[in-house]
């Protein structure tokens, strides 16, 4: 099946913009994996992903998307915002799967303080999803 990843782009940013958590888990596939800074090995569970993806976008402020390419299967999507008055700046790497869902994201993002801050404002929610999950 062709991916159309016009559709996927319209559908990606209302969801974005919107913060729309459960609009998102439909946009992953089951399979999904997430490469985010600054872990160097990558999330492979899809509810764990979502989770680390909410809190981004409930973290970073004023974030927009400037960019995109399209390369079939391929998009990579350019974005800013800010951390604590901090600027932010970003690409969004994403592979689709045959059915149009993301099945791999990887964001790079820069200035390292700014990164630095974003890591010291999620890690404790993260580690907190973390052992509730470990104790359910």
């Amino acid at each position: 099946m062709a991916v159309d990843a016009g559709a996927f782009l319209e559908r990606w940013h209302e969801i974005v913009a919107k913060r729309d958590l459960e609009g998102l888990r439909g946009m992953l596939a089951e399979r999904v994996t997430l490469g985010a800074p600054p872990y160097w090995n990558k999330f492979d569970d899809r509810e764990l992903v979502l989770h680390l993806l909410g809190l981004i976008v409930h973290t970073i402020e004023d974030f927009s998307y400037h960019r995109e390419w399209v390369r079939g299967h391929e998009l990579a999507l350019e974005f800013r915002g800010s951390v604590d008055g901090m600027e932010l700046q970003g690409i969004d790497l994403i592979t689709l799967d045959e059915d149009g869902r993301v099945r791999d994201l990887e964001v790079p993002m820069r200035p390292l303080n700014a990164v630095t801050a974003l890591r010291d404002r999620i890690a404790p929610q993260m580690l907190a999803y973390l052992r509730g999950r470990a104790g359910s």
